[in-house]
């Protein structure tokens, strides 16, 4: 018997010293590869996830601006849709007097000047102001008394959207006025 209570007094060494070298012992290449192959496989899918949500991005962006483009008229257009329908009725009514027809045009036309300030349309009117190349289209030039180089009629107004010519105002510029010796009169 006595050999037999040695055994589980050996087993109890031989654990005790397993414990005290485990702690010493480093992890086999086996399992720092395994390691390190999960490690890679997590950040090659974080990596496919980032990169699907980077083209996610991209793609709605570019759908975003095309709609912008295809809609930016949308709010001005749906302005413009009242002007329509009163010139509709006012052409639509055979039997009116000039001055019913005259206050419905003027009525149409306030709309439309309200259309166009609610969307920021700016009519350009140049009248007597310096000649100016960024907004007037000059269609010719005449001698007038006064300052040379001004607006001296209005053929035609231009418009601005903000701070950008839609069209510019075609007008007729002052020149100063020649005399007899044909120079230019100081």
């Amino acid at each position: 018997m006595q050999d037999i209570d040695k055994e589980p007094a050996a087993t109890a060494e031989s654990a005790a010293s397993d414990s005290r070298a485990a702690p010493e012992t480093m992890p086999s290449l086996e399992e720092l590869l395994k390691a390190a192959e999960l490690k890679a496989e997590e950040h090659h899918d974080a990596w496919l996830r980032a990169k699907a949500e980077g083209e996610n991005i991209r793609r709605r962006a570019q759908e975003d601006i095309a709609k912008a483009g295809k809609f930016a008229a949308e709010k001005f257009a749906g302005e413009m849709l009242a002007v329509k329908d009163s010139l509709e009725a006012a052409l639509a009514n055979q039997n009116q007097e000039f001055e019913t027809l005259k206050a419905g045009v003027e009525l149409t036309l306030k709309q439309l000047n309200a259309a166009f300030e609610r969307s920021s349309v700016a009519e350009i009117n140049p009248l007597e102001e310096k000649f100016d190349p960024h907004k007037h289209q000059a269609i010719s030039q005449v001698e007038a008394d006064g300052e040379p180089n001004r607006v001296i009629n209005v053929l035609q107004k231009g418009y601005a959207l903000h701070d950008r010519i839609l069209r510019p105002a075609l007008v007729i510029v002052a020149k100063a006025k020649v005399s007899g010796g044909g120079t230019p009169a100081a």
